[in-house]
């Protein structure tokens, strides 16, 4: 809808909502920037100071997505009325759990009366306007990697169905309590400086002079609208296609369970339909395999693309600090089909 309406001109207006990016960029002062998101939803778990932490990480995804380092935060609550406000004071805390573990301060937020309860932050963050990483840039040669593992969305749909196993539901809480902070940081090469410990801000100068460690061109957070999706946005802003290899996605716990007997969401169907149609399979992908790739994330893991001499070093280094990520596919010139899955 926002495509629809009158464009502003604004030279600071470094990245805006023209391809679909994960945040929004506004230069403030030479070699300086604000990096600006906002998210919020309904529960997807009964814990509610579980739901504050998923909110909270799934919040600040989108300022490590494009490469920067967030810096305050504003709540966004929905509340019954008549609910308890004990359960609020729990949603509240766990996000405020996850903002200190990013050195994110809470500083506001507001609240509104809403029979259906959301949360959610609007987050800022500092960004060197040099070293912004957007959706497009994906270059032919590029190898994709993948911080996380697909399947929340369906498992959380089987969560409100009451048939999720316990182990599948610990597997997902705990990949949507997993800020990407630490990958960010490996990313732009402040974890091997010892900066960006949420001790201090990050300056710009450091996250330039690091952000030369790993080439990578385009990152993304697989989010609301699946591994396909976000990487359809990828090829679109980058004029390339990608190739995807169906056995090296990873896949949480009980997520294929969750897809063979129905636990599919209504965003997963939207997904489908709308993004399918970029879409090539070969031969012998599962039903199952093809439904997982439009699951909508909470929480998802950050999608890269990095030039070939770097991938298997940054994946190491990422592996080295904690984070599962693995090798999933490569970039491809332009094509068609704009994205093809193999085995």
């Amino acid at each position: 809808m926002l495509g629809k309406l009158a464009r502003q001109h604004d030279p600071n207006v470094l990245v805006g909502f023209d391809h679909a990016d994960d945040a929004g960029v506004y230069l403030i002062g030479p070699g300086t920037a604000l990096v600006q998101t906002v998210d919020f939803f309904t529960p997807m778990v009964d814990d509610p100071y579980t739901f504050g932490q998923i909110a909270a990480t799934n919040a600040l995804s989108d300022v490590y997505a494009m490469g920067g380092h967030p810096l305050t935060s504003l709540a966004l609550v929905c509340f019954p009325e008549k609910a308890d406000l004990a359960i609020l004071e729990r949603i509240l805390a766990g996000g405020l759990s996850k903002m200190i573990e990013a050195g994110c301060s809470v500083i506001g937020g507001h609240s509104v009366r809403d029979e259906e309860m959301k949360f959610g932050y609007s987050v800022t963050g500092l960004i060197d306007p040099a070293r912004v990483l957007t959706n497009g840039g994906a270059k032919p040669g590029d190898c994709l990697v993948f911080t996380k593992a697909l399947g929340t969305g369906v498992i959380a749909t089987a969560i409100k169905k009451e048939a999720a196993k316990q182990r599948w539901i610990d597997t997902a809480i705990a990949s949507m309590t997993t800020l990407n902070k630490k990958a960010a940081e490996v990313i732009s090469g402040r974890v091997a400086q010892g900066v960006g410990t949420g001790d201090s801000p990050v300056q710009p100068e450091q996250s330039s002079a690091a952000n030369n460690r790993f080439t990578v061109h385009a990152m993304t957070d697989v989010t609301g609208f699946g591994l396909i999706g976000h990487a359809r946005e990828i090829a679109l802003a980058s004029s390339v296609s990608l190739r995807f290899h169906a056995s090296r996605i990873p896949l949480l716990e009980g997520a294929l369970d969750c897809v063979r007997a129905g636990h599919i969401p209504a965003g997963l169907k939207a997904n489908r339909a709308f993004a399918e149609c970029v879409v090539g399979y070969e031969n012998g992908i599962s039903e199952e395999v093809k439904t997982i790739l439009f699951d909508p994330q909470t929480a998802g893991g950050l999608l890269i693309s990095v030039a070939p001499e770097d991938a298997t070093e940054l994946t190491r280094a990422l592996n080295a600090n904690g984070v599962p990520a693995v090798e999933i596919g490569e970039v491809l010139p332009s094509s068609k089909p704009l994205i093809t899955v193999s085995r």
